[in-house]
């Protein structure tokens, strides 16, 4: 095990007069010296492992009683970071948590770096780098099937199936190379078996690759952009799918002046709605920058809630927006449709989607969100079953030992030597082992953790 100098930080929410409880969170050798200075135990508590202890924490200078609390201790290396770990269970709030963490570094602890006690998690052998991944994404979960991936790439649902392609990958470059060195004394290399495991550890890498796209969408979730006319029910769309009044509803055309965002979760999938201007020409100057905003919500969104009235149909208004959207994935809502038979209005026929809304009376909202899973790639929202997915560069790893494997395989094909056989497949093995960090730069260490909270 690591030994480092002793960290601290605050690891829960601190927002102001909410939250019960706040904890100080310290690792390292001198952890628990600076516990039984801080902390006073009253009657004949035992300091053990993994014991709680109820008592005082006091200002060692003063001996004024700062916090009522209880403290936690793990010592290494049955911890979290398998160092010693201590934590002070304080009353909630800003003012007492920042106290204590300052009574901590005065007594010699260090200020905690963003994810800092993962990554001591992670080089103390504790998790490997996709389960440390995996600690971050579950605490930045934005949906329930979101929470549940992370937790299954926490338990190591993906790196077992890594750790295997590595091993069979080695296991084959071993059998190359005993017959580099040793070619007298062993039978010839079976060629077939070769190609046909490279091939296999292939297909398990492309099946691992095709979870990516869903989970980036599980991790980022979807921009939908409501757009149309003024006056059309965007602003009743918003509020009847989020069941609240977030937008402001009224007769007058250009009520909404600017972007109005809900957060929403579709079949598991993380959800941001974004309710726009309507799109006019206007002279108005308040209006004209809405506008504007709207029209770059609808070049950034993933998908368009194109929204048009069933009672005026579809208008050269609607033609006009539709040319500046058309190319973006898209969803045409007829609202209104209970004031007037929708399927007389006259629409785009490449339009594939096309739902029937009555946004005031809260109708409709089950057909549209079915609509938004069949408009994205089945392939990609279909999450509900996921074991794990893989993030961003995870793919990007996994797509370079996919590309040194198929060198591999080519440099086979073309009789080439053995020993151009291992160049390849050397750099398959060292890719594969980034997935876990058991191949991994001080410099991809830094980006990783520098995304974590503080305390974690």
């Amino acid at each position: 095990m690591i030994q480092r100098e002793t960290i601290a930080a605050i690891a829960t929410a601190i927002v102001p007069e909410q939250g019960s409880i706040g904890v100080v969170r310290l690792s390292g050798e001198n952890a628990l010296n600076i516990a039984k200075i801080l902390f006073c135990a009253p009657g004949k508590q035992e300091w053990a492992t993994h014991r709680i202890l109820y008592g005082y924490i006091k200002d060692p200078a003063t001996q004024e009683i700062v916090d009522e609390a209880l403290l936690l201790i793990m010592l290494g290396p049955r911890s979290y970071t398998r160092e010693d770990v201590i934590e002070f269970h304080c009353h909630g709030g800003i003012i007492l948590v920042q106290e204590v963490l300052q009574l901590c570094i005065q007594q010699g602890a260090k200020l905690a770096k963003p994810g800092e006690f993962t990554l001591r998690a992670f080089l103390n052998g504790r998790l490997d780098l996709s389960q440390a991944e995996s600690v971050a994404e579950l605490v930045g979960a934005k949906s329930p099937i979101a929470s549940r991936v992370a937790l299954a790439g926490l338990q190591g649902k993906l790196a077992d199936p890594i750790r295997k392609l590595r091993e069979n990958c080695l296991n084959i470059l071993a059998e190359i190379e005993a017959r580099i060195d040793f070619e007298e004394d062993l039978p010839p290399l079976n060629e077939r078996e070769v190609c046909e495991g490279i091939t296999g550890v292939l297909e398990e890498v492309n099946d691992i690759l095709a979870t990516a796209d869903r989970g980036e969408l599980l991790r980022s979730g979807l921009k939908v952009a409501i757009v149309g006319r003024p006056n059309v029910g965007k602003s009743s769309l918003l509020n009847a799918w989020s069941r609240s009044d977030r937008a402001i509803v009224t007769d007058l055309p250009g009520t909404t002046r600017d972007v109005v965002e809900s957060q929403l979760v579709v079949g598991g999938i993380p959800v941001k709605v974004l309710d726009t201007a309507g799109i006019r020409e206007t002279s108005d100057k308040v209006e004209k920058i809405g506008v504007e905003r709207s029209r770059y919500a609808a070049k950034t969104a993933d998908l368009i809630l194109f929204t048009i009235d069933a009672l005026v149909g579809w208008t050269a208004g609607d033609e006009e927006i539709y040319q500046q959207v058309k190319d973006r994935p898209l969803i045409l809502a007829i609202n209104k449709s209970d004031l007037n038979d929708p399927q007389t209005v006259n629409y785009p026929l490449e339009i594939k989607f096309v739902v029937f809304t009555v946004a005031a009376k809260d109708l409709g909202i089950d057909r549209l969100e079915e609509a938004i899973l069949n408009a994205v790639a089945s392939d990609r929202v279909n999450a509900a079953n996921l074991d794990f997915a893989i993030n961003q560069r995870q793919a990007e790893v996994l797509v370079r030992a996919k590309m040194s494997l198929e060198r591999v395989r080519e440099t086979i094909a073309d009789r080439l030597p053995l020993d151009f056989w291992t160049i390849d497949l050397r750099a398959a093995i060292y890719a594969l082992g980034e997935i876990a960090g058991e191949e991994v730069t001080e410099s991809v260490l830094d980006r990783i953790f520098s995304k974590f909270c503080l305390g974690k």
